[in-house]
C-alpha cells in the first residue's frame, strides 16, 4: 500500500516536497516512480528511482527541476520539487513497479501495479 502526501498551492518559482511512504516487504527491492495527471489529460511519467537509490530517471520537463530520491530504512520515496511552473499542476501519484528488480519500461503507468491515491499540487501564476 502506497500513500502520497505533501500537495498544496505554491506560486510559480516556488517548491514543494512530496512524499510516498509504503507498507509492506522488500520495498527496497522494487523500482518507485512518480506520475502525475493533470485535469483532461492523460496521466504522464515524471520519475522514478531503482531499488537502492542508486539510480534515477525523469522526464525531460522535469530535469533539472525535481529530484527523486528514497529512505527505505522508512519505506519511504520523496520528490523535490523547484522551480515550480504553472504546468506542473496535477495529481501526483506515487506508485510501485510490478516487477521485482526490474527497472523495465519504468516511464510506463502499465508497468506498476501498486498505486497511492494521489495528491493535489496547484501551482499559481
Amino acid at each position: 500500500q502506497l500513500q502520497a502526501s505533501g500537495g498544496g498551492l505554491v506560486q510559480a518559482g516556488g517548491s514543494l516536497s512530496l512524499s510516498c511512504a509504503a507498507s509492506g516487504r522488500a520495498f527496497n527491492a522494487y523500482v518507485v516512480g512518480w506520475f502525475r495527471q493533470a485535469p483532461g489529460k492523460e496521466r504522464e511519467f515524471v520519475a522514478a528511482i531503482n531499488g537502492p537509490g542508486t539510480i534515477t530517471y525523469y522526464a525531460d520537463s522535469v530535469k533539472g527541476r525535481f529530484t527523486i530520491s528514497r529512505d527505505n530504512a522508512k519505506n519511504t520515496v520523496y520528490l523535490q520539487m523547484n522551480s515550480l511552473k504553472p504546468e506542473d499542476t496535477a495529481v501526483y501519484y506515487c506508485a510501485r513497479h510490478s516487477v521485482l528488480g526490474s527497472n523495465y519500461y519504468y516511464s510506463r503507468a502499465d508497468s506498476y501495479n501498486y498505486w497511492g491515491q494521489g495528491t493535489l499540487v496547484t501551482v499559481s501564476s
